[in-house]
């Protein structure tokens, strides 16, 4: 059963949103970028018109008639919405939550994020900058002992938030389940510290783990608390995003309000991963693991969103509620040019998402498209999957949240990509 809403997001206050679109600009110049299709005496395309709502974007329009046939063939389950200057021109839910319960998807589900929950990290480091209880070019030793010489005194903050660390991680015990959140925590931090310095700090590098786990342990390290606490009160309570946090395994299992994985394994069959520790997807992309086995996501990832709370989160680091504006221009800005694979989308995986030219940020990419800066952040799971796309030049946020893993996923990214950049 699906849901329709043509309302504004509740929680976000309409006046901050009148200069949606000018903080890029300066954030794009700051990090020695030019926006594509500007020229001086020419008109901004109609694309970047920020009042201009396409039909295909509507109830009813193209991008809408797609999800729903895609469900209808039961190769969709979740929710895709999408916003405009906070206020909600297309929300749409199919499938079902928890089978077993009968609980539906609707905007209030909570999904598994992923690795689209890091740029929740790389805020609080910022926020912590601001209050200049760091600096993004301390090395990782000024706040964390116990690392190599090497990657203590040559690795900063900015390096691990850019990705360009030049560390590489060993492989995690992806089959271990794990029981407390301290365990998972104790587990990660010893995996962090087993990190090696292979290239030069400065190099980009390719989903390090240890560039999510060690600005975690910094988190921990300045502000005294856990990084999972850190960050649900001073990001996620900060933006109003009540169906957001990181919510433990027995949570997943009892809690009606988060969408169970349901995961495609061998044998052609959809099983639930929370209620099924011992069964795993067959897609080496996905590593063939059970997500559920982590008790709880491990420090600097994943966590669980609805779709409405993403929407209040890309708002809330425009408006000044997470960040000042000279930091959420740091957030935002372009830092280097990124490989076809980086982008939190896994071009390598699908390359047809759109895209002019990409740069790696903190935590949350920005690529030129159809002449338009779009930051945007995904993740995989067995059983799941999470996009949101934030679009500052038009005041659009687009996100789209599964919880079946054969989903074509990229393709869905693609239309909506395509749809809010013209």
């Amino acid at each position: 059963m699906d849901s329709d809403s043509v309302r504004g997001v509740r929680g976000i206050d309409r006046r901050k949103l009148l200069g949606w679109g000018g903080l890029t600009a300066a954030g794009v110049a700051a990090g020695g970028a030019q926006l594509a299709g500007a020229r001086p005496g020419h008109a901004a395309p109609a694309a970047t018109d920020p009042d201009v709502i396409p039909p295909d974007a509507r109830p009813g329009g193209a991008y809408d008639r797609y999800v729903a046939k895609l469900a209808a063939e039961d190769k969709f389950s979740g929710v895709v919405l999408l916003s405009h200057r906070g206020r909600t021109v297309l929300s749409r839910s199919y499938g079902m939550a928890d089978k077993e319960k009968g609980v539906r998807n609707h905007e209030g589900v909570a999904f598994n994020l992923s690795s689209a929950g890091k740029p929740f990290g790389a805020v609080a480091i910022l926020q912590l900058a601001q209050q200049g209880k760091l600096r993004l070019s301390d090395p990782v030793g000024a706040h964390l002992t116990g690392f190599p010489q090497e990657i203590a005194e040559q690795v900063t903050i900015h390096h691990l938030l850019s990705g360009t660390s030049g560390l590489n991680t060993p492989e995690e015990d992806l089959e271990r389940i794990f029981q407390s959140r301290d365990e998972v925590r104790e587990y990660y931090e010893r995996w962090a510290r087993q990190a090696k310095l292979v290239s030069a700090p400065g190099t980009p590098t390719d989903h390090a783990g240890a560039e999510v786990a060690i600005p975690a342990l910094i988190v921990e390290a300045v502000a005294g608390t856990t990084y999972w606490d850190y960050v649900e009160e001073n990001v996620f309570r900060r933006c109003g995003m009540t169906g957001t946090a990181f919510y433990t395994r027995p949570q997943w299992l009892t809690d009606k309000h988060i969408a169970h994985s349901y995961m495609r394994v061998a044998d052609g069959s959809r099983v639930d991963a929370v209620r099924n520790l011992d069964k795993g997807s067959p897609d080496p992309y996905q590593l063939g693991k059970n997500p559920a086995r982590g008790f709880i996501d491990f420090p600097g990832d994943g966590g669980f969103a609805t779709a409405p709370d993403l929407v209040r989160f890309a708002h809330g680091l425009r408006d000044g509620t997470l960040l000042d504006r000279h930091y959420a221009e740091l957030f935002f800005g372009p830092k280097v040019p990124l490989a076809p694979q980086g982008g939190g989308l896994v071009r390598k995986a699908h390359k047809s998402v759109p895209a002019d030219a990409a740069f790696g940020t903190y935590m949350m990419p920005v690529s030129l498209t159809n002449g338009q800066w779009v930051n945007g952040r995904a993740g995989v799971n067995p059983g799941s999957f999470a996009s949101w796309n934030i679009y500052p030049d038009t005041g659009w946020v687009g996100v789209i949240l599964g919880n079946y893993d054969d989903v074509p996923f990229f393709d869905v990214v693609q239309r909506e990509v395509e749809l809010l950049t013209g």
